[in-house]
């Protein structure tokens, strides 16, 4: 017998409500943010903002982008930009984001959202006085194929979860000059590649009522991998996560009727297979998109939103935002460096 999956329930990256962007932070992930913009669907950027107006023109020209400001006041105070994508490193998220929010422009952060509980309830509480958007971009959470899987869960298609296993990791060569290996930086692992586990373990089976971590960091405090296995009522899941090597990115929820296994990297458009009592029955992604261009995803549902009149995700919300932020201070307070111990240290630490 063959499993019929619910239809992926996403927005259309075209004929639906369009957004005029504006770009703060015009790095890596800004250019990739920006092509699939462009390239799949109807949003479109407008505006871009860096304190190197150089860089920023270089941006504009490469993207077609109109409008070039050399601070990033100017562009919040653009009148064309109706939202603003922070692309700029993880410290600086929250500055930028309230400046935004300020200029009465809704928000699309980059993940993390800040990098502390603290500051994202600070944005969070900002943003809803404002009356604005405001919106982590957890975008592997708006990919069709992560729609179909929570339908799965909210229809009881896997029974009850037990367990979730998911690992993701990129390696980087030590280097004293890349900011993941600068604390001040917010560097290490947990808060670049770590907070897409631990948003999955949250998504398969709720916010974690006791977690336990261990670890390992440098000698100046980074992270540089970690295993969390937390519990969620009756289900466990393993996080893993590090900047030391490469994992396949291949997450599980094992559930008591049937398991979903993951057979390309979950943070990115992906097939899966739900392994129940008749066998396997495989999902494919259709929309041809792969890798980063699946952040296109997120836009379009953020552009509905808007138009709807909401102030954040009905997916990933503010306050998922924030648990989610919690979870990582708790990791990363768990292997804290211990004092006594030059070089890598290793800890572990129980939370309640």
């Amino acid at each position: 017998m063959t499993m019929t999956f619910p239809t992926a329930e996403v927005e259309p990256l075209r004929g639906g409500p369009r957004l005029r962007w504006g770009v703060i932070g015009p790095g890596t992930i800004a250019n990739d943010f920006t092509a699939t913009l462009h390239a799949n669907s109807d949003q479109r950027v407008v505006a871009v903002g860096s304190r190197s107006p150089e860089r920023a023109a270089a941006f504009a020209a490469r993207h077609g982008v109109p409008a070039v400001h050399g601070s990033y006041e100017a562009l919040v105070a653009d009148p064309t930009v109706d939202v603003v994508y922070v692309a700029s490193p993880h410290p600086q998220h929250l500055g930028h984001a309230l400046l935004a929010i300020a200029a009465g422009k809704h928000v699309l952060v980059e993940k993390p959202m800040t990098t502390s509980e603290a500051d994202s309830r600070t944005l969070a509480a900002a943003a809803r006085r404002a009356g604005v958007f405001a919106m982590e971009a957890m975008w592997t959470r708006y990919l069709p194929g992560t729609t179909v899987i929570a339908r799965l869960l909210a229809d009881g298609a896997l029974g009850d979860v037990q367990l979730v296993s998911v690992d993701v990791g990129w390696p980087h060569e030590p280097d004293p000059a890349d900011r993941m290996f600068d604390p001040a930086a917010g560097g290490g692992a947990l808060l670049d590649a770590g907070v897409y586990g631990h948003w999955f373990a949250r998504f398969a089976t709720g916010a974690p009522v006791t977690s336990r971590t261990t670890g390992a960091v440098s000698d100046r405090g980074v992270d540089l991998q970690s295993v969390t296995v937390s519990t969620s009522g009756g289900a466990q899941a393993v996080v893993t996560t590090t900047m030391t090597a490469w994992t396949p990115g291949l997450a599980v929820i094992a559930g008591s009727r049937a398991t979903v296994r993951y057979t390309d990297h979950f943070v990115f458009p992906a097939s899966f297979a739900l392994h129940h009592g008749a066998g396997a029955t495989h999902w494919s992604d259709a929309s041809g998109l792969r890798g980063r261009e699946g952040l296109v995803w997120q836009t379009a549902a953020l552009a509905q939103y808007v138009a709807d009149g909401r102030t954040e995700s009905p997916l990933h919300s503010l306050d998922d935002s924030i648990g989610l932020a919690a979870t990582l201070d708790a990791a990363r307070a768990a292997l804290g460096p211990r004092p006594d111990a030059p070089g890598v240290s290793e800890r572990d630490t129980s939370t309640p």
